[in-house]
């Protein structure tokens, strides 16, 4: 085995327990004629050192890409899923839109989908063939095998039911669906409940089928390191179930360092222009300054109280940075404070020094504040 979790990629901590001659299958289950080659499997079961996630170091069972569910055949069930379904759909405001259920088996949940445009995903064929008889929408497909986004997306929501903990490849099916969405699309993502097991010694939990198994807090680190923002996670199902809500994490907007960055360069420009300018500080955010605005050609020296600073040169810009002395030998007209959280400091040293000699400027986060 590959020994690497298969959620985070970090090393798995081996041997925290081993089933020996387990059921090879929890589905599919022998008949007469595979008795002669059925034997048992040893399960290992291992916790990644990174994210904590507690998993099988065993391969998949044959048929993962499938949804085989037992549980359609419960009323309790079916009352719960309806109300837990028209619920979500309320809060979540998707009254009307494009909702897909990933792995939906044969249509057992689909059918209960109310008040939505309801698509599945099922890998089966016959179990698709039954789905569209009756007249449900349904892909014939396995999430992320290679065959790119689907010709129906984006998608409003998405479901995927006790199901993930099967998949092999569980970073991949993430992305997969979260590329399928419009942004901030809306899910439901249920697993067993680890956190439960704990709690009653129900070492029996361990299946061949199930490759993970996720705690609350477990199933929020794996679905936020693949694209999405937990809104809720809980225990439902006489807590059996977790449940997270989620929804895909929207694009990070930078638009607004940009924004800033051209307010700066305006303020600097006027600040600099026509005469001589030091500047005071060498840290990084003044380093930064310098080059993005241009000023190594308005700028005649930098000064830093720091002694190993002193005699280098400004990175990109190269302007020489100095110590205070400098001020005294070779004076500027002015006097660009950029010492970030020092900079009242810096400022009341000046004039307790130089007294209204020099014009100053300070750079508080992006906004230049003149001090006359």
């Amino acid at each position: 085995m590959n020994h690497r979790c298969k959620v985070c990629g970090n090393a798995l901590e081996e041997g925290l327990l081993r089933y020996e001659n387990m059921p090879s299958v929890a589905q599919r289950l022998p008949r007469d004629a595979d008795l002669a080659s059925d034997s048992g499997v040893t399960l290992t079961v291992c916790r990644c050192r990174g994210c904590g996630l507690v998993q099988l170091d065993n391969e998949p069972v044959p048929y993962y890409r499938e949804v085989i569910r037992a549980a359609a055949f419960s009323p309790e069930m079916r009352e719960f899923r309806l109300r837990q379904f028209a619920d979500w759909v309320e809060r979540l405001n998707l009254k009307g839109k494009r909702v897909l259920e990933v792995g939906c088996g044969r249509g057992e949940y689909l059918e209960l989908l109310n008040g939505v445009e309801a698509w599945g995903m099922e890998y089966n064929a016959e179990a698709v063939s039954s789905c569209r008889t009756r007249g449900l929408q349904v892909i014939e497909g396995y999430p992320g095998d290679g065959s790119g986004p689907l010709a129906e997306a984006p998608f409003d929501g998405f479901l995927i039911l006790n199901w993930l903990e099967h998949l092999p490849d569980i970073g991949a099916v993430l992305a997969w669906i979260a590329d399928l969405l419009a942004p901030g699309g809306a899910g439901l993502v249920e697993v067993p409940n680890f956190d439960f097991a704990l709690r009653s010694g129900m070492f029996t939990e361990f299946t061949r089928d199930h490759l993970y198994y996720f705690t609350t807090r477990t199933l929020t680190t794996a679905l936020e390191l693949h694209g999405f923002e937990v809104l809720s996670c809980r225990e439902v199902w006489h807590d059996y179930i977790i449940s997270a809500e989620v929804r895909k994490r929207l694009p990070l907007n930078l638009t607004g360092f940009l924004a800033s960055r051209r307010k700066l360069e305006t303020a600097l420009d006027r600040f600099t222009s026509g005469r001589k300018v030091a500047v005071w500080g060498a840290g990084h955010q003044a380093l930064m300054v310098l080059a993005a605005a241009g000023l190594e050609k308005r700028i005649c020296y930098v000064v830093d109280s720091a002694p190993f600073k002193q005699g280098c040169y400004t990175p990109a810009t190269h302007l020489p940075i100095v110590s205070k002395a400098r001020l005294h030998e070779d004076p500027p007209q002015a006097i660009l404070v950029m010492a970030a959280s020092y900079c009242d400091e810096v400022a009341a040293q000046i004039r307790a020094e130089f007294g209204d000699r020099f014009e100053l400027a300070l750079l508080r986060g992006e906004e230049l504040e003149v001090v006359r």
